[in-house]
């Protein structure tokens, strides 16, 4: 069963944290996700740029709508994903445990749903 990590950060625990402390926390992420992915579990991984570089769309009736940076004011906010194999929650919490960023921030885990089962009900035989 595949689950999106989604790992939320707060700059302000993170500006606390000693000096090196955060490449050591990377460090250990990094090594995390090489031994997810060597043994199959890790499907992808990506960092995000810092929120102010970010821009919602949202689209209301024939109302466009721009906004530069996330929507609503956070302390947390989405810094990077994983894309995980596991076996069931359990599998996948102890996975996201040992990541450093659930201290200083959140890790939320999401089961994927299978598209391809959505694309076969919505459009009969898996087509267009």
């Amino acid at each position: 069963m595949k689950f999106l990590m989604m790992i939320y950060c707060d700059d302000s625990l993170l500006e606390a944290l000693p000096a090196g402390e955060f490449d050591t926390r990377m460090r250990g992420c990094l090594a995390h996700a090489d031994d997810l992915r060597a043994e199959g579990s890790l499907h992808d991984a990506q960092q995000l740029e810092a929120p102010a570089t970010a821009r919602s769309v949202r689209v209301r009736g024939e109302q466009v709508q721009l906004v530069d940076g996330p929507f609503a004011e956070t302390k947390e906010y989405l810094a990077g994903f994983n894309l995980i194999e596991a076996a069931d929650m359990d599998e996948a919490v102890q996975m996201a445990l040992a990541f450093p960023w659930a201290r200083t921030g959140c890790i939320e885990l999401r089961p994927v749903r299978d598209i391809d089962s959505v694309r076969r009900r919505v459009t009969g035989a898996g087509g267009r």
